[in-house]
């Protein structure tokens, strides 16, 4: 009969029985299996997760082979600081990564660090300060926050546990109700763990328990409820825009336009030259910024969209009072207009719109015209054949097709 044992330091009620292979040991209560073995002089436990023998000892060997591996990759001594620190050298060395994007990884990381430690990740308001002093004093306090969550970083990864990143989630989720925001914050602080996998700090990713009560589940992210102006008030709106008695009025207003017709992103609609603009075929080749290129793709590469209607118009409008313009030179003379929009929002009674809200405008006006999703998501620049579309405006369609059902008589 095999002996039941436990561990130093182990409470009476917890029985540990052996068995006839070696490291293998079961916990009498619980009826699950463990690997017990001693690794650089110190005795470790590892639960395998299972109740059935056989399975019990695959995980073993698997178990054996993964501690002989990490002890042999390093020390084990890397500290969360150091981690952090190798985690934002790789992003920032990515060569493959956008600047957009590499600027969003430390943003992460910054709302991570403010949430574990108690420091801010952002420069206090300075109202009256001169904008030269306020460089210096926004300087010093990044110098500090860096001390601060360099200073806090001495923990060792190997010592970070599932509890402690259950309770720095719920921080996050207090602190950020988004569920954007959270979830990348939450695959920062999963990947600067997974550093220490690498190091041979530890074999698991704490933040990344698979036991129910230590599990941290991603917030489902809900789509942003749309406030777009009906046809008759958004043809306010550009008036108001058109009329404001500004300078730049009518650029502001044609780029409202511009936006509107062709569901381009502003940071595509400001690069786009009269080159890019073909009338004969009736399209408009996007190209992004020409050192980043567009979103989700390599730079160099471009898409076309079709210009609708309203678009050729007001393009040929456009290079018709400007025919003196290069071909080089961009088609809309201001980069954004937001401030334009707000004044004229309030001064006609609409929710206030966003650039951004302008490409909602766009698909929103093709979905009610007829045009297919699967289309729809290739003028937007969508490369997953139109399930993000369908996410967004799914719901549109559907009133859409329920509009024309009802037209529908025998």
């Amino acid at each position: 009969m095999s002996k039941a044992v436990r561990p130093a330091g182990e409470e009476p009620a917890v029985r540990w029985q052996k068995t006839a292979t070696q490291n293998l040991l079961r916990n009498t209560s619980s009826g699950v299996f463990y690997a017990r073995f001693r690794l650089g002089g110190k005795l470790r436990w590892r639960s395998l997760e299972t109740k059935v023998l056989s399975t019990a000892k695959l995980k073993l060997a698997d178990v054996l082979r993964e501690e002989r591996e990490l002890r042999a990759a390093g020390d084990g001594q890397i500290t969360f600081a150091q981690a952090a620190q190798i985690y934002r050298e790789r992003v920032a060395g990515n060569p493959g990564m956008k600047e957009k994007t590499k600027i969003d990884h430390e943003q992460r990381f910054a709302r991570l660090m403010k949430v574990i430690t108690g420091t801010g990740s952002k420069s206090t308001a300075m109202p009256g300060v001169p904008r030269g002093d306020r460089k210096g004093i926004q300087a010093a306090e990044r110098k500090r926050r860096e001390q601060d969550w360099a200073a806090w970083g001495t923990l060792k990864l190997r010592n970070v546990t599932a509890q402690q990143c259950v309770e720095w989630a719920a921080k996050l989720r207090q602190t950020y109700a988004g569920g954007t925001t959270f979830n990348k914050s939450l695959s920062c602080l999963q990947a600067i763990l997974e550093i220490g996998i690498e190091h041979g700090a530890r074999s698991d990713n704490p933040a990344k328990s698979k036991i129910k009560e230590l599990k941290i589940a991603r917030i489902k992210e809900a789509a942003t409820e749309l406030h777009l102006p009906e046809p008759e008030k958004f043809q306010e709106f550009l008036s108001a825009i058109s009329n404001s008695g500004s300078g730049w009025s009518r650029p502001c207003a044609d780029l409202v336009r511009f936006l509107a017709f062709t569901g381009l992103r502003i940071g595509e609609a400001r690069f786009v030259t009269w080159a890019d603009c073909d009338f004969k075929r009736g399209q408009i080749t996007v190209r992004g910024n020409p050192k980043t290129g567009l979103k989700r793709r390599k730079p160099g590469e471009s898409r076309t969209v079709p210009m609708i209607p309203s678009a050729r118009d007001l393009l040929r409008k456009l290079r018709t009072e400007r025919a003196g313009d290069a071909e080089t030179e961009p088609v809309m003379q201001v980069t954004e207009c937001q401030r334009a929009m707000d004044r004229a929002a309030n001064e006609v009674g609409m929710a206030r719109i966003t650039h951004h809200d302008l490409r909602h405008l766009f698909a929103t006006r093709c979905i009610e015209s007829g045009v297919d999703t699967p289309t729809l998501s290739r003028w937007l620049g969508h490369k997953d054949g139109g399930a993000l579309a369908m996410r967004v405006y799914g719901h549109l369609r559907n009133q859409h097709s329920q509009a024309m059902a009802r037209k529908v008589k025998f």
